[in-house]
């Protein structure tokens, strides 16, 4: 999901204009936010619908719906976007499930470790110009009225990008989230909604193949892609649901903070040539 091509688009762009319900604020864009300083290093289980590895960091779009492994077993709640050749001549896509663990983070006064949360969406044929086509935020019960202001915030520096669609919140739903010798599991509502399952793969030893030095999204620091394809990747309710098998997944730890968005958006001063 995403890469960096896109990324220098995004950014350029720097569009944040999230549709949420009522049941979160909109994300503030870094020009409009206030004076709270926030933090969070958080690790997420992901996966998508491209093939190993999602070249959507290399590229300004998906891949092809012929070129996803997992494209026979593929469900989709809108029947245009389940026959992809009916909803456009490419029929690129990538559809994701990212699921949230905070390692430790703060919003102003406000801790946030430990807080788990789910964002699926679709990042649509084509994001050269920083737009991407949907995504839905979902919360655990657990997570407080306070850090789900923080998240909502953080999330819009995060993903730094124009969701046409909207970026909505769905209603809350328990998040399980767990990592093994051989992979990680990630559920929302026990399977019910969402699901995703990752595969260790082994590279020349036992351990995981890791991509370092490779952007994910906006934040500035990351502990690398541990490669691991899926089982299985679903979202299984809404308008929008589907499901692939054998496609993309990795892990990755991320960190970012109020002062880096600062930084981002200072004006770089330009030296005066007169003497």
């Amino acid at each position: 999901m995403r890469g960096s091509s896109l990324m220098a688009v995004a950014v350029a762009v720097f569009s944040f204009g999230f549709a949420v319900s009522a049941l979160a604020e909109a994300p503030a864009s870094p020009a409009a936010a206030g004076d709270t300083k926030w933090d969070m290093n958080a690790t997420i289980i992901e996966a998508c619908s491209c093939p190993m590895f999602c070249q959507c960091y290399f590229n300004d779009h998906p891949a092809d719906a012929s070129e996803h492994a997992g494209h026979a077993g593929h469900q989709h709640g809108d029947a245009a976007a389940a026959k992809p050749e009916a909803a456009g001549a490419s029929g690129h896509f990538c559809r994701f499930n990212n699921a949230y663990k905070v390692n430790h983070g703060t919003y102003g006064d406000t801790k946030l470790d430990g807080a788990k949360f789910w964002v699926a969406g679709d990042l649509g044929s084509d994001f050269s110009k920083g737009q991407m086509d949907w995504a839905a935020l979902t919360f655990d019960p657990a997570t407080t009225p306070e850090q789900r202001k923080g998240i909502t915030e953080i999330l819009g520096n995060v993903y730094p990008v124009k969701w046409q669609g909207g970026f909505t919140v769905a209603p809350d739903a328990p998040v399980e989230w767990k990592t093994t010798n051989d992979g990680a599991v990630a559920k929302l509502n026990d399977g019910k909604n969402a699901e995703v399952v990752l595969k260790k793969f082994a590279g020349m030893t036992n351990e995981p193949v890791v991509i370092k030095n490779l952007k994910y999204w906006g934040v500035p620091r990351n502990d690398g892609f541990v490669l691991m394809p899926n089982e299985v990747e679903a979202l299984r309710t809404g308008d929008k649901t589907f499901e692939f098998k054998g496609t993309n997944g990795f892990m990755i730890t991320f960190d970012i903070n109020s002062n880096d968005v600062k930084a981002a958006n200072t004006p770089v001063k330009q030296a005066s040539a007169a003497k």
